[in-house]
Formats: C-alpha cells, structure tokens, sequence
C-alpha cells in the first residue's frame, strides 16, 4: 500500500488549461472519491496518476517515489476503466491472470490468486467464457479481477459503473466498498454520480473547471458546503437555493421572518445594516419536517401554511413541492405524511441546518 501526493498539478492541452495547480494529500489504505460534472478534470488527474497523461507542470509521488518520469507498468497501480478494457480474444481466466503472467509469477501462486478471485467476485462458472458472452455487470466483474488479483499498492478507477444500470449499479457499488474493506488498498475513485461518492468515499474531492473546490468527508461536505456549487452538486435531490435579505435581528425569506439569533450556522466579520443584506438561502429538502410528527422547540422555525404544488411519491419517503416566495422548494417527507396537491401544511426546520451564502461570489457566509 502507499499514500500518493498532487502536488501544484497542472495539465494543458495547447492552450487549453484541463487541471489547473491542484494539491492533493491521498492517505495510505484511503478511499478517495474524485466528483465534479462531465469535463471538469477529474478523470485526467486520475490518468495522470496513472501514468497514462504525463502532467503540464507539478509533482506526483506514490509511496516513497516521485513518479512523473516512471512508466505506467512500473508504478504498481492496478486500473478499472469504465469501459472495462478487456481482451476480446482471451478468456475470463487469461484476462484475470494476464498481468501475473507477464511478471512471469509462478503457475500455482496465479491459480491460487485466481480461484480467490473468482469466488470474491462469483465468476467461476465464467472462467473460459469470452467477454462477448457476458453481460455488462459480468464485464466490470472481470475487470475488477483484473486489477485487484494482483499486489497493488493502490486501485483506481474510471467511472467503473456508468454503463451499468441502477439496479447492478447498486449492486457493484456494494461490491467495491466490500472489496476495500477487505484489502485496505489505498483507492482512487472517479464518477459524475453524487450517490457514488457519498456511499464509497472516506474523503470526497469536489472539482469543478480543474479546481479543487472542497475537500472532506462525505458528511462534512453534505452538511458544510463551501460554496452553492458543492451545495447544489452534493446530496439528491439538490439543496434548495432561494433568495433571502438579512437584516440585524432577523432573515426575511418570502413571507417569513426567521430570528438572525437562531441562525448558529452563518457567521459575519461585520455588523448587518439595517437595510437588509440580499443573500442566498440554503436549505437541504431532508432538513423539513412535517409538523404534525415533529414538535416545535426554540431551534426552530415553522413554515405555515405552504401552498403543496406537487406531491412526488417515492417509496419510503416523498417530495412535495411549494413556494417560498418567488421560489420553487422541495422537501423530503417520510409515509407519514399524507398531504395531497392543493392542500396546505405546516413545515418545521431546524434553523442550525439553515446555510446563507454570498449573492455575488457565492461563498457560504
């Protein structure tokens, strides 16, 4: 196992600046999660520690080595792709085995190493199948051998199960963090999906346009978002973003008042004027609760009578829609609650889970 280090990491292509002076700390035996939209840089700062890019500008290091002039084959990575890149002509057991057989392991060692495998992973029944006899989870089942039948210091993988579908998505998220707990190898995670790095990560790196946004654990950054990007891209559904004005002694959101002295999670270098600040307001959909199941206490604040638009059923819980002042909000109910379109209720929040972020650079406040 190993720690790897990003240090002032810079990737161009032409003039075109991909990762731009990332600085990253991976400890040894972590699950990292790398998450941003499509074209944000995430899977190029995987590939660079692969060896497969060859960094613009910085520093890589896994272990004790400085890395940057190191083939790939020679830095004792294993690698996931999303599109599983296996070998079309050989074997379930020869693409498993490939590798050990290069390194010229001894025979036995690579059966052991296989059946282990193979009973890890269920595929011992596909061993002389070819991958075009297998499905999709059967596929990235395979891959996933590949990689982790060898003695690698550290996993990375490449959006491994965007091309499955929820179901077996689910089900292979499952077997990863199984598969981790269990070898400890230091992980390097890429995927778009926020349920992914929620589930996965025991740290999750937010990127966005080659920059490193946030860096924690999946809660803290669920919780605590730097800016309404983290907010909006962490956690499903999307925080609500509404427009608010802060004043000394109270927030004005729609046509409500909440108390500025129950606010415990926004803080000011300065005094607020009495003019009232325009701010953005941050509350997640979790964080309402039905009145008539929850009890009304000095932390928090009751949203009367909101006008339900739209009810969502979704299992266990469900989605209601409403205004709070010229803007939409969701909240997330559990069964209990039996509102129906058209009809008012009373919504309680806890005012400590109730974020303000800075209208114009949209930093949390």
């Amino acid at each position: 196992m190993a720690a790897i280090s990003l240090k002032n990491i810079v990737k161009n292509y032409g003039d075109t600046k991909v990762v731009k002076d990332i600085s990253l700390d991976i400890d040894d035996g972590e699950f990292v999660v790398l998450v941003g939209p499509s074209g944000c840089g995430k899977s190029t700062t995987l590939r660079m520690i692969a060896g497969l890019e060859q960094p613009t500008s910085g520093e890589i290091t896994i272990g004790e080595r400085v890395v940057n002039d190191i083939e790939p084959q020679n830095r004792n990575l294993a690698m996931v792709f999303q599109n599983y890149a296996l070998y079309p002509h050989k074997t379930v057991e020869e693409n498993i085995v490939f590798a050990l057989r290069r390194l010229k392991m001894k025979e036995a060692e690579i059966q052991q190493r296989l059946n282990d495998v193979a009973k890890m992973l269920k595929l011992e029944e596909y061993l002389k199948r070819k991958p075009a006899d297998l499905s999709g989870g059967q596929r990235q089942r395979v891959a996933m051998g590949r990689a982790i039948v060898r003695d690698a210091d550290c996993f990375l993988f490449d959006e491994p199960l965007s091309n499955l579908d929820a179901k077996l998505r689910n089900h292979m998220r499952t077997e990863i963090a199984q598969i981790h707990h269990q070898f400890g190898r230091t992980s390097v995670y890429v995927t778009h999906d926020q349920v992914e790095a929620m589930t996965l990560a025991d740290k999750v790196v937010v990127i966005r346009d080659g920059i490193i946004e946030q860096v924690g654990s999946p809660m803290d950054i669920f919780l605590n978002p730097i800016n309404i990007f983290v907010a909006t891209f962490i956690g499903s559904p999307s925080m609500n973003i509404m427009d608010g004005r802060l004043y000394s002694d109270h927030l004005q959101l729609g046509n409500y008042s909440l108390p500025r002295q129950q606010l415990t999670n926004v803080s000011f270098d300065e005094p607020i004027d009495g003019e009232g600040l325009p701010v953005k307001v941050g509350i997640r959909p979790d964080f309402f609760n039905d009145k008539a199941f929850f009890s009304d206490g000095e932390a928090t604040f009751n949203f009367s009578e909101v006008d339900i638009e739209l009810v969502e059923p979704m299992g266990f819980d469900k989605e209601v829609l409403f205004h709070l002042g010229d803007d939409k909000v969701k909240a997330r109910l559990d069964l209990r609650s039996e509102i129906s379109r058209g009809e008012k209720m009373d919504l309680l929040v806890d005012l400590s889970r109730v974020l303000l972020f800075d209208e114009q650079t949209q930093r949390r406040l």
